[in-house]
């Protein structure tokens, strides 16, 4: 099986400004990253920025980087430009490893990959969790799934799906139930035909209303295979406190 990472990586992050240069044991987050999907089987891992700053630092661990625009305005699309770039045939398996998740467990990137490569019909694929904790089944952050039975996404939500309507007598909070949730994963393979298809699509209107990406696919009929991680994935880095908690799982 051949596939490709992409890890999109932007300086101009809200919350922590220069996040992929922020340092972690000795290495900036962005080079934990490409280590650890350069463990994962790739054929090529490339890493996609639009900052000058990002891309001078990657080239000094070795890492193959290609400068995309400062408009766009997703992953998505920034990966989207790259396949157009270097010219990749429409069947190329590319998966999306996010330039925040220093601690993405290499199998699960090429367990995404492995999940597209063996259902030649389908567009994407991506993960999830189960979730067995209420208050991250009720909270609109965590990202819910439901799947049809082969796999394949009926609907990601923020709200808390499938809704255990016996065990909630008083409406939302009342919810004593989270049985057969499922937390999504934000990894994912593409076909790169699919890729670009979807990021020259608008945002419909699903999209908007939930701001999940993957709507879009689902709206597009694509279809988005799903499984269970076989490993679950540390934590991202949005914030501060998070950056402290990586940085203490991987600091010796």
């Amino acid at each position: 099986m051949r596939f490709t990472v992409v890890i999109p990586a932007r300086y101009r992050s809200q919350r922590l400004p220069g996040k992929p240069l922020l340092e972690i044991a000795g290495k900036p987050m962005i080079r934990h990253v490409w280590e650890r999907a350069g463990q994962a089987g790739a054929s090529d891992v490339v890493i996609a920025t639009d900052d000058i700053r990002i891309f001078d630092v990657c080239e000094t661990f070795g890492a193959r980087v290609v400068m995309t625009s400062e408009e766009h305005s997703s992953g998505t699309d920034r990966i989207a430009e790259v396949s157009r770039e270097l010219e990749w045939d429409d069947d190329e398996l590319v998966v999306n490893v996010q330039g925040d998740e220093p601690l993405i467990p290499p199998p699960v990137i090429g367990q995404v990959a492995s999940l597209l490569h063996g259902r030649p019909e389908a567009q994407m694929a991506t993960l999830c969790t189960p979730i067995h904790d209420l208050n991250e089944y009720l909270d609109p952050n965590v990202v819910k799934l439901v799947a049809r039975e082969d796999g394949s996404a009926l609907y990601f939500s923020r709200a808390p799906i499938p809704w255990h309507r016996e065990s909630a007598p008083s409406g939302l909070t009342s919810q004593t139930r989270c049985r057969d949730a499922l937390r999504h994963i934000g990894l994912y393979a593409y076909r790169a035909g699919a890729l670009r298809a979807l990021a020259d699509t608008p945002a419909c209107p699903l999209e908007m209303i939930e701001r999940l990406e993957q709507l879009r696919a689902l709206w597009l009929g694509y279809t988005i295979l799903t499984d269970i991680a076989h490993e679950i994935p540390g934590p991202g880095v949005d914030t501060q406190l998070q950056l402290d908690e990586v940085r203490r799982l991987l600091e010796p």
